[in-house]
């Protein structure tokens, strides 16, 4: 069998997907049918999976009393259920289409203390017994600390990042089995392990959060290293780690005052998930007559002329033809998620979460979502991937707006990708109207559409996108002008890892070019440039530079909760200002080729009387009363004495 799989792992990806369409175990659940998964099992004569009970365990204590239980189990539908347990009550028994499958709606008042709470399930003389944990619920204040705009992010994708366990890289029984550091579609053996080791490494950086690509499992036949195309949304991947260590993870994190984002998928799961191969119903995931690929306009939801064969399409359209659609309008579902999110949240203590292709799920669902998890757990950091085109569009996702009649998401931050266009053609020199400087001034300018615009997480480059440096053509003070607004804008700022070692693209222009191993993470890696004497002199050089602009951020109220003043860029040049009673920072950024000589009599209106600063990159003294001299591509920051 682990023959087997090995030779599987190894065609070719267009070979892996004609296997596919020939081998009967992918046609369990073909695309576009109407049927439901256990309508196969009966056919073919497949026995159930394990049992199994989920959440896995729950808390007395909640702010909603009740919890849905999904209980899997051969032939269990018509078992009568019985609770005893004092101040538990069993308020209603879901049967559904395939008789595997019970959701128990049970209320746990306010008198039902921790303890072991039996399940009964009887049908005639036979009977079955599930005994079920619960336990007492945390207060947010006891294990959370939250994430907000003091706050340096750093994304890591745990299977590129480092391998500090070689004996979880290959997983007897999952389905893909081999490890090939050359390709970047197979899995390299970087794991929660490997991030621990390098807790040191990280906080030297200045990192104060770390945000991961999703860990659950993913055990799919191919093309899954990446973790969104989950199979298990209680279990940690075996290959990265066990639902203890990332645990571990976040407490180890938090004793250094450090926080961690864990990344999620409302919208769609691995075709592979034990709950697709035998799915509770059928309208579970969103089926058809043929397949639907979603359509990426998110203006469908707040468009007021938009048909609603379009709106449907954006929410009901599969992502991938290996990642069913999840149905978050079937009530079921919507509460399998929500649970879900808290019982990681509960049992990690982690800080937040970051919600993968946000604005192709069900808008009523994702306000549900954002407002349970609020009144539970008040100090979690909630943000959704954006991924879209307009302030206007991007804005509507976020809370408390009332840009939408009737309609709040209760989401409090998004992932700005109208700032990133705007930094990027800054960065670009791009040249026009509402171009380069203008495209980021004007984002900014329509900030009154946030309730809190601090919230959202910025960036420059991502896992879906080109590695930053690639981007700007391996241009160092272009880099570090990308640095500047990063760390000086508002909002939270998140790095890519290996941005601060100038990590490239490896080939490609896009997303998965940018996924490689950080060189020293392996056993044998050379050079290790976790340590300084592994980097390159431009290495290290920038390193510091980098270092050196998050240390004096961490330190600088201003630039996280300060205010923010803007002027009219001018000749390629955007000047803007960060402030509260403390200090005063100014930054300059000039967009282009050439030398540019600014007048700082323009900025009279937040320079006031100071008659010099202090340049926080070097410690140089800059008079404010003469013209300050700026190179091409040059950023400056200026703490105003």
């Amino acid at each position: 069998m682990r023959f087997t799989l090995l030779l599987w792992c190894l065609v070719l990806s267009q070979n892996a997907i004609a296997q596919e369409n020939a081998d009967p175990r992918f046609q369990r659940f073909p695309p576009g049918t109407t049927k439901s998964t256990y309508q196969y099992r009966q056919a073919t004569g497949k026995t159930v999976q394990q049992s199994r009970v989920e959440p896995p365990f729950w808390w007395v204590g909640m702010e909603n009393p009740n919890v849905q239980l999904l209980v899997y189990d051969q032939d269990i539908r018509d078992y009568e259920v019985s609770i005893n347990y004092p101040g538990a009550r069993l308020l209603n028994t879901n049967r559904v289409e395939n008789p595997n499958y019970l959701f128990l709606d049970i209320e746990l008042d306010s008198t039902v203390v921790p303890g072991t709470m039996a399940i009964n399930l009887t049908k005639g003389n036979e009977m079955l017994s599930y005994p079920y944990q619960l336990y007492q619920k945390p207060t947010a204040e006891d294990f959370m600390l939250g994430v907000d705009a003091s706050d340096l992010l750093y994304l890591i994708m745990p299977d590129r990042f480092a391998n500090g366990d070689t004996q979880n890289d290959q997983v007897e029984g999952m389905l893909q089995a081999a490890v090939d550091r050359k390709k970047v579609l197979y899995r390299h053996g970087g794991d929660l392990m490997g991030i621990m080791q390098h807790l040191d490494y990280l906080e030297s950086l200045g990192v104060t959060t770390i945000t991961l690509n999703p860990i659950q499992e993913n055990d799919q036949p191919y093309d899954s290293y990446h973790g969104y195309a989950m199979t298990d949304h209680y279990q940690i991947d075996r290959r990265l780690g066990t639902n203890t260590q990332y645990r571990q993870l976040v407490r180890l994190c938090h004793a250094r005052g450090m926080k961690v984002v864990m990344d999620i998928i409302h919208n769609h799961c691995g075709d592979q998930h034990w709950f697709i191969d035998d799915l509770p119903m059928r309208d579970w995931i969103h089926q058809g007559d043929s397949l639907q690929r979603v359509v990426y306009r998110a203006p469908v939801h707040m468009d007021p002329y938009a048909s609603k064969a379009d709106q449907q399409q954006v929410t009901n359209g599969w992502f991938d033809d290996h990642m069913p659609d999840l149905n978050q309008q079937n009530p079921l579902v919507a509460n399998y998620l929500i649970q879900n999110h808290l019982w990681w949240a509960l049992y990690s203590g982690h800080d937040g979460y970051r919600i993968d292709t946000y604005v192709y799920c069900d808008q009523a669902f994702l306000a549900e979502w954002g407002r349970r998890m609020q009144e539970e757990l008040p100090k979690l950091c909630i943000f959704g991937e954006t991924w879209v085109h307009g302030v206007a569009v991007q804005s509507q996702f976020t809370q408390n707006n009332n840009l939408r009649d009737g309609y709040n998401s209760h989401l409090p931050g998004v992932t700005d990708y109208q700032l990133h266009y705007g930094m990027m053609e800054t960065l670009a020199g791009t040249k026009g109207w509402t171009d380069g400087p203008y495209r980021l001034y004007y984002a900014l300018a329509k900030d009154f559409l946030y309730e809190d615009p601090y919230r959202n997480v910025i960036f420059l480059d991502n896992h879906d996108l080109n590695r930053i440096y690639s981007a700007l053509d391996q241009n160092i003070e272009k880099l570090k002008t990308g640095m500047i607004l990063l760390l000086t804008l508002r909002g939270i700022p998140m790095l890519y890892y290996g941005t601060e070692i100038l990590m490239q693209n490896d080939g490609g222009t896009f997303g998965e070019a940018g996924r490689l191993d950080f060189p020293g993470g392996w056993p044998g890696d050379k050079p290790n440039k976790f340590k300084p004497e592994g980097r390159t002199v431009e290495e290290q050089a920038f390193f510091s530079f980098l270092q050196g602009l998050a240390a004096y951020r961490k330190n600088t109220r201003a630039l996280q909760t300060g205010k923010l003043m803007q002027f009219i860029p001018e000749d390629g040049v955007y000047v803007y200002f960060r402030y509260d009673a403390e200090k005063t920072v100014m930054v300059l950024i000039n967009s282009t080729d050439e030398v540019r000589a600014l007048d700082t009599q323009r900025f009279s209106e937040r320079i006031g009387g100071a008659a010099s600063a202090k340049s926080v990159l070097d410690g140089a003294v800059v008079e404010l009363g003469q013209q300050i001299v700026l190179g091409a591509h040059e950023g400056l920051v200026l703490e105003l004495e």
